[in-house]
């Protein structure tokens, strides 16, 4: 079997790789490095073929030649973060939605047996109902949300008039090992944890009572690789997360005592929880991980954010300036 991961380097997709060789898939990977994570493949450098190359700006029949007598895709690649989005919507419509065009071509000329799209729940916006399910309204509050979106819609348009096996997952609060320690301020975990280990306060956003649902990486991979044997996806979209939420202030509870709290931003939900349902009642599959356990595992390995970006209460406000001025 052979596949190929694009942003097979990053947090996901390494986790992914992983999955795949111990399953016995013969794995290339697609990735431009520029998450900063360029360790994340060391033990598994020789087990695989490495492209380092932006998947938009690969030329589209050296691109078809990669793809080859390729069985099974897995689109990890783009450009996340809410606030480079805003400044610079041009670079993530590039990344997300013309790279994802991009691949869906190689992928069907490939003629593959099944494709995997990593869409986001961001797509839900701020939603109304909960548990989320994958009918509920779409409501896209930042560029970010709105090229993963765009991404998605042409997977699934592919997926109904070339009859591509394709599937979209909806990923909620992935967390876990080897995730980014570099680049914009972002995901709650990388902040709290170079937080920590830098002897500063956490960041805690409004009053810490907004829930996400948060997902280990260990199960994402364990679904992906679950659904690539079910023919009944192709053409669907399914939630990937616990079906639970935990508030912030748990996550801070777990990792430090010392905390402030920073403004409530514009946009962002105050709670997130995703109905799996449809996901569970497919493949065989619920998640494992609680996320004690998770948070366990990272603290732990607390030296991985040595090098990650130390976000304080005036940097967090300067960064986050033009999420202020455009989403209030």
């Amino acid at each position: 079997m052979k596949s190929i991961v694009t942003g097979g380097a990053g947090f996901i997709g390494s986790n992914l790789v992983d999955k795949l060789l111990k399953l016995g898939h013969k794995v290339i990977v697609i990735d431009n490095l520029s998450s900063g994570q360029k360790n994340n493949l060391k033990k598994v450098k020789k087990k695989i073929k490495f492209i380092n190359a932006y998947i938009s700006s690969i030329k589209q029949k050296k691109l078809n030649k990669i793809f080859n007598n390729t069985d099974y895709v897995f689109h990890l690649a783009g450009l996340a973060d809410i606030v480079p989005s805003i400044t610079r919507p041009d670079k993530y419509f590039k990344a997300n939605v013309q790279g994802t065009l991009n691949v869906l071509i190689a992928a069907k000329l490939a003629k593959i047996k099944k494709f995997i799209y990593a869409a986001s729940a961001s797509c839900y916006g701020i939603p109304q109902k909960f548990p989320t399910n994958e009918n509920s309204e779409i409501n896209l509050k930042y560029p970010y949300a709105l090229t993963k979106y765009l991404g998605e819609k042409l997977v699934l348009h592919w997926a109904n008039v070339y009859k591509m096996p394709n599937t979209s997952l909806r990923f909620f609060n992935v967390y876990g090992p080897r995730s980014r320690t570099s680049g914009a301020y972002g995901a709650v975990f990388g902040v709290f944890l170079a937080q920590k280990l830098a002897k500063k306060p956490l960041t805690i956003v409004g009053n810490g009572k907004q829930t996400r649902d948060f997902i280990h990486v260990y199960d994402v991979v364990d679904a992906i690789a679950k659904i690539i044997k079910v023919k009944k996806t192709d053409g669907q979209v399914y939630n990937l997360g616990s079906g639970k939420e935990t508030n912030v202030n748990y996550i801070a509870k777990l990792i430090s005592n010392y905390k402030i709290h920073i403004p409530k931003r514009p946009g962002e939900p105050d709670r997130s929880k995703a109905d799996i349902k449809k996901l569970k009642k497919i493949i065989n599959w619920s998640p494992k991980v609680n996320i004690k356990e998770g948070v366990s595992m990272l603290q732990k390995n607390l030296s991985e954010w040595s090098s990650a970006p130390v976000w304080t209460k005036q940097k967090i406000e300067k960064e986050t300036k033009a999420w202020f001025k455009f989403l209030k």
